[in-house]
């Protein structure tokens, strides 16, 4: 009975090494994907940060308030970086102390990613704050067209996106401004149907939304690692009192 107990303890121990190993490799991989897509991340959000053309058009219409949720991801991007690579290690040396330090940085990094999401969404998409800005602005703009200053910004921007006044060609009969030729397709000659609102908010709004999709997705594998990383540290643990009770 002796021998067979003992063979059943060392089939256990056994059994929870597989698991574990398992784990450890599951969790390799999804903090290598976690790290590539947190890169991307990064490089996206700084490709918006510092593009001379959008920063230009920004600060013109005032509305750098967009920069806020783009700064809170910058900072969370590295910081999912530096946490993926902690996963790993954690994973390997299948520290139980070191596996609680790294769920308490993916819970902090999965709250930050939602939050800076929800800031960048607030200041690009459409019936978010940044459409009054961009309102705002362009009505002042048309209403000082006089001036060559904001007439060569608003020939800039309506040029550039083809699109005429804030929220469409009548602004400027509404404001006492004649309508410039800059609102008007070169082809067919009629005035750009969009106003500069709706055009700038789609062209912010479709690549502000790749981004908080990746955000969104490592915010998910955050999670998956949490609950993979809890279940390693218990699984540790049971092989301990497995490997104490064989001994014994």
């Amino acid at each position: 009975m002796a021998g067979k107990g003992d063979g059943e303890g060392e089939g256990n121990v056994l059994k929870l090494e597989n698991q574990i190993s398992v784990i450890k490799y599951v969790m390799l991989f999804t903090n290598v994907l976690e790290w590539i897509i947190g890169a991307a991340v990064f490089a996206l959000c700084l490709w918006l940060r510092f593009e001379p053309g959008i920063n230009e058009w920004l600060t013109i219409l005032n509305a750098t308030q967009f920069y806020i949720g783009i700064y809170i991801l910058i900072i969370v991007a590295l910081v999912v970086m530096v946490v993926a690579f902690l996963g790993c290690l954690s994973a390997l040396q299948e520290n139980s102390l070191i596996l609680l330090v790294y769920i308490g940085t993916q819970v902090f990094a999965f709250i930050v990613l939602l939050a800076g999401s929800a800031v960048l969404l607030d200041n690009s998409a459409r019936d978010s704050n940044f459409q009054p800005r961009i309102r705002e602005s362009m009505r002042r703009l048309i209403m000082n067209a006089q001036y060559d200053e904001a007439r060569n910004t608003l020939a800039m921007i309506q040029e550039g996106i083809a699109c005429c006044g804030a929220d469409g060609p009548d602004d400027y009969g509404v404001l006492g401004q004649p309508l410039p030729t800059e609102c008007r397709d070169t082809v067919t000659g009629n005035p750009f149907f969009h106003g500069c609102v709706d055009e700038l908010t789609w062209f912010f709004e479709a690549k502000c939304a790749w981004i908080a999709a990746l955000a969104m997705l490592v915010a998910f594998i955050s999670i998956m690692n949490v609950v993979l990383s809890i279940v390693l540290i218990q699984a540790l643990r049971k092989e301990e009192e497995e490997a104490e009770t064989y001994n014994k």
